[in-house]
């Protein structure tokens, strides 16, 4: 690997149209529907317009897009839909406490976190399928657990086999193996549009599911999901003759100790943590507040958190369409933040039935936007051929953070009042806003994927001081024995032509 040196001085970058190899991520845990949404119409667009003119997926891509695709939606719809249920059964669970119940809701975000990484170092030496059926059949092993628990603790084992099911970074490497380099990020649009309804269908699907069949009837349908997923693994999704090592979606060893020392990733890592901490902290208190109300009967749960997702979807239309304008995403960012922490104050001062639809709703707002704005950044201040290895880390502390979030509910819930948790995440927002003061000024800078392997022969130090000399490339690896090379560049400099100009030179465009 041989890598420019204008990579130690690569810092920021800009939200743009080619971060899509992010999508599993952004997905993989709690990225809800209308964030994804939003990201999927910008993307989506820009991929056209950018693709126009070049040969596009083949039949098999496009299948093998959309059986991955599948493969995440049932594993997630079945892990999100004790969401809005769970915090309302601790009478129904026998030996249940509220720091219990908060700990079976967070309790699959630390096997999460644990067995990512590994997990997707196992898929290279014994291959993908493999792993990700040994993978689904823990996922559904413990959603029976859970579905035929006797009490809290067998559900709380049910719940962390559910999460040991880590196989989404194992995923996101067969859709790497089975596309080619300029398809990839095409694929991932699928993907993440697939993914992205998971979330709000768990919302109503759960609340419906456990009117009719109760808390287990949740978990047994989760399990009949996994069964689904094998079959589709088996039957849909097609075998990598060779695994790609795709450095935009996989972790690099030899990249940790450069990405945990970057002092400005930490900032999104904590971001991302303290994020997740408060998505779940939240969930356990919606529902409460819900029928604190005394409008709100729980069959109805469903139809309002459709409707604030909706109002939500459409608050943060201003921000999004603002960030497209900005270089310089710090104020978007702070808004947000902002926005969390007037939602929990709202939340917080009274429990009337328009204060709590308010307060969750900017909450939501909040969430959202950052769901799609965090991850970019991280894209962004990673160094080229880097960005696989900063998001393992980042999502690694998104788990952690729906596991701090349930264990932190759990507790304040079993000795104080709903109210309390509230003031209890509102100290929390604050602290995150102070952390997120001395977030640097972001550029807009991109990331390219490059295709090496139908150019005429040359070294990686000739093919490496070619790439480096086009105008706005900031940083460049190249990765010989893989054909590929990975680009960091100016958006406002560098212009895609740069490349189709020079073709026979530098490669094909992702």
């Amino acid at each position: 690997m041989l890598s420019s040196a204008a990579c130690n001085t690569v810092t920021s970058a800009e939200f743009s149209p080619h971060t899509l190899q992010l999508w599993a991520y952004l997905v993989e845990q709690g990225t809800d529907v209308i964030s994804l949404y939003v990201l999927a119409q910008k993307e989506c667009v820009s991929c056209t317009l950018k693709s126009s003119g070049k040969p596009g997926m083949n039949q098999q891509e496009l299948r093998a897009a959309i059986a991955i695709g599948a493969l995440y939606l049932v594993r997630m719809l079945g892990l999100f839909m004790v969401l809005p249920v769970l915090p309302l059964a601790t009478d129904d669970v026998p030996l249940a406490t509220p720091l219990l119940i908060g700990i079976a809701i967070g309790i699959y975000g630390l096997s999460q976190g644990i067995l990512q990484i590994p997990l997707g170092f196992l898929s290279d030496r014994y291959g993908r399928k493999p792993v990700i059926a040994a993978g689904l059949m823990v996922f559904i092993l413990g959603s029976f657990i859970a579905g035929f628990a006797q009490d809290i603790y067998q559900l709380i084992a049910g719940r962390f086999l559910q999460g040991c099911g880590a196989i989404a970074s194992t995923l996101l490497a067969l859709m790497s193996d089975v596309t080619r380099v300029d398809q990839r990020s095409k694929s991932m649009a699928i993907i993440g549009i697939a993914i992205a309804g998971s979330f709000g269908l768990a919302l109503v699907l759960g609340p419906l599911v456990a009117a009719g069949f109760g808390l287990a009837g949740i978990f047994n349908l989760t399990g009949i999901l996994g069964l689904l997923g094998l079959v589709l693994l088996f039957t849909r999704v097609p075998s990598p003759a060779v695994m790609a090592n795709n450095r935009d979606s996989a972790v690099q060893t030899g990249l940790l100790r450069d990405t945990l020392g970057n002092l400005n990733l930490w900032r999104l890592n904590i971001s991302v943590l303290i994020l997740h901490l408060l998505l779940v902290s939240g969930f356990s208190v919606f529902p409460l507040l819900f029928e604190a109300t005394g409008e709100i009967e729980q069959k109805d749960h469903y139809l309002y958190y459709l409707v604030l997702l909706v109002l939500s979807f459409v608050g943060m239309m201003p921000f999004m369409a603002l960030s497209d304008r900005l270089s310089d995403t710090r104020p978007i960012l702070m808004a947000m933040i902002t926005s969390c922490f007037f939602g929990s104050l709202v939340l917080s001062q009274g429990q009337g039935y328009y204060a709590v639809l308010v307060g969750i709703t900017l909450f939501f707002i909040g969430f959202n936007l950052l769901e799609v704005v965090l991850p970019a950044q991280v894209s962004k201040l990673s160094g080229a051929g880097a960005r696989g290895t900063s998001m393992g880390v980042y999502t690694t502390c998104q788990f952690m953070g729906i596991f701090a979030g349930g264990v932190v509910s759990g507790w304040v819930l079993s000795e104080y009042e709903p109210a309390v948790l509230l003031l209890v995440n509102l100290g929390i927002v604050a602290l995150w806003f102070c952390v997120c003061l001395g977030f640097p000024r972001l550029g807009d800078i991109g990331s390219r994927t490059i295709s090496l392997a139908n150019l005429p022969k040359a070294s990686a130090k000739e093919r490496l001081e070619a790439l480096s000399s086009v105008d706005g490339v900031l940083d460049v690896v190249v990765i010989e024995e893989e054909q590929v090379a990975y680009l960091k560049v100016d958006e406002q400099r560098f212009q895609d032509e740069f490349l189709e100009y020079t073709g026979d030179q530098y490669g094909s465009r992702n």
